[in-house]
Formats: C-alpha cells, structure tokens, sequence
C-alpha cells in the first residue's frame, strides 16, 4: 500500500469533470483521501446542474466549484482543472471522472511515480490483469484494442496500452509546458495529451487498475467519432514525425521513413502501370519487370520497419520536470 507522509508534503490537486454525474459526484468526492489538498469541480455546463448539487450538498472545504457558460467537452473542463490547480501552486494533478467508475483510493497509486521522478504523467490500464478483462464489454475491449494501437502510432508511445482511460496524473512543470489551448477538448483529449507529451519528451507510464462499469451511462457514441479519431490519428502521426524527426533533430530515421515510403510508391506504380499494360495486350508481364517493382517495394518495407524498430526504441525516458530531493511517499 502507497501512502503520503505527514512532513512536507506535495499539494496535490484532483480535477473532476461534471457532466450529467449527479448520481455519482458526492460519493466520488467523498472517496477521495487526505492526500490530496485541492479537489476542483468543473461543471461544463452539466443539464442536471451537477456543480450546483456539489455547492449545496458538499461540505468538504478542499472543494472548488467551477462553471462553465457554454459546453465545452471533457477535455476542455479538465484544461479549465489544470489552469485552477497550476494557479494555485498545486506540484501533481490528478484527473478523476464524476461517474464513479474510478476508484479514487488509486490516487496514491498515480501521484507515487511522479513524485519518485520515475514519470511525467501516469495513466490508467485496464488491460493489466488479464483475469479483469473479461469484465469489460467486448464492443469496448475491441475497441480500445483498436485505439490503443492507433495512438501508439500516433502517440510515439510504443509503452502504453489503454489510451481513452482518463484516470491520469501530471506532474504541475509537465502541465506549464503544454499549450492547453491546442488540446483536442472534446474526447479525444486524452490520446492528444499523448501526441503533446511526446512532443515535449515527457516520461508517461501506465499505473495498473481494475475494469468497473456499473449503471454509469457514457455519452460517447462510437459511430460518431470513428472517422473523427483517425482523422486525428493520422494529423497526429504526420506532425510528430515533423518534430521529432525534422524540426528538432535529424537521425538516420530520418532519411528511411521518407526514402521507403517512395521506392514503395514507385516500386508499386511501376508494377501497377506494367500490370495494367500486358493485362489490355493479354500478354504475360515478363519476370524482369516483376523484380524491377517488387525489389523496391522489399527495399521500402525494410527501411520503414528500420524507421518503426527505431521510434519504438526512441519512447522518452528521462522526465523533464525536477524531482524532489526526497519523495514524500512511503511505502508500507
């Protein structure tokens, strides 16, 4: 078990986004222990009036109510949570969810590594424990399969598993260094902060959980952000690559990505073209031809790959905030 000491230690900040979680946010609220010093509500312009409820009803003085005028998603109220925590000196920023599906006795779980300098910013996988996935809903197992290897491509990083789990932390030096503004604020914030993190070199671990879903009711709709998500993916992809391997630095990956991807466009337009020829002349394609295309396609694939093995190796691993000289986490 992970718990805080009572000297000296870090002010931690819990961000809870509210939309339609009037069911769940007091006990949420309630289940958050000592270690955490500031707990902000963001009532992104909630229809049940969820921040209302927490000003009427919640008694706990580490809370602060915030409201927005108009909607703005889950990954703009958490932004607005990140702005309030920084403003206030908070050192660790912990996002919770308000539909009780997160269990908040993990917080010292996710804040440990962090302040142990081990990682910029934790984040939850379900997918740890195998004996816990047949837990999940197939439709979401696969689906999240599906993401997470999206976003690896993407994200850069090749370590994580789990990508639309929002039970994250970030250290308060991590979060300055993002433009808050930039982040995709409806829900494919969380695989953004991915995307913004590597480009910043920032260490992000997974922290193991367990699958819960009880009567929540998630106002994701698949069939709407499909197209949506790979767009993003694939904008994503294209400008880390940018960055990364151009913009602030050069590295032989460099020259192979661009290089195998032509002779894979030309060795297959050569092909294709030849292909198309003898195919209208019923004449067989001769073998020279068939190597001429299919040797720079072999060639293409081997540096791409090459340029693959090397991003995987290239996941960031030294954190960029400072850690404390001395953890204030003791392990029982």
């Amino acid at each position: 078990m992970v718990a805080m000491t009572s000297s000296a230690a870090p002010p931690i900040a819990v961000v809870i986004p509210s939309y339609r979680v009037t069911r769940h946010i007091l006990a949420v609220i309630a289940g958050i222990g000592p270690e955490v010093s500031h707990v902000f509500v963001v009532d992104d312009q909630c229809p049940d009036g969820s921040g209302r409820l927490v000003l009427a009803d919640c008694r706990d003085p580490r809370v602060t109510v915030l409201f927005h005028e108009v909607n703005l998603g889950v990954g703009g109220a958490v932004m607005t949570g990140y702005r309030a925590a920084l403003a206030a000196g908070c050192e660790v920023i912990v996002k919770v969810d308000g539909d009780g599906q997160m269990d908040t006795t993990l917080i010292p779980d996710f804040i440990a590594p962090i302040l142990d300098g081990e990682a910029d910013y934790t984040k939850g996988n379900r997918f740890f424990d195998l004996e816990q996935i047949g837990r999940m809903p197939p439709l979401r197992l696969f689906g999240n399969a599906m993401l997470s290897l999206m976003t690896k491509l993407s994200s850069g990083y090749w370590n994580l598993f789990d990508p639309t789990n929002g039970y994250t932390a970030i250290h308060a030096d991590a979060a300055r260094r993002l433009p808050l503004h930039k982040i995709s604020q409806r829900y494919f914030f969380e695989t953004d902060m991915l995307f913004r993190l590597n480009t910043l070199h920032a260490v992000v671990i997974d922290v193991p959980m367990d699958a819960s879903y009880g009567d929540e009711v998630s106002n994701l709709k698949i069939s709407r952000i499909v197209t949506e998500f790979a767009y993003k993916h694939a904008r994503n992809f294209c400008k880390r690559v940018f960055y990364n391997y151009y913009l602030r630095n050069m590295s032989l990956a460099s020259v192979e990505a661009p290089l195998g991807l032509a002779m894979i466009l030309a060795g297959g337009g050569y092909g294709i073209l030849h292909w198309v020829q003898s195919s209208r002349q019923h004449l067989a394609t001769p073998a020279g031809t068939v190597m001429l295309s299919a040797l720079p396609i072999l060639m293409g694939t081997q540096l791409l790959l090459a340029f693959l093995a090397y991003d995987i190796a290239s996941v960031p691993r030294r954190v960029i905030h400072k850690p404390r000289k001395q953890a204030p986490i003791a392990h029982d």
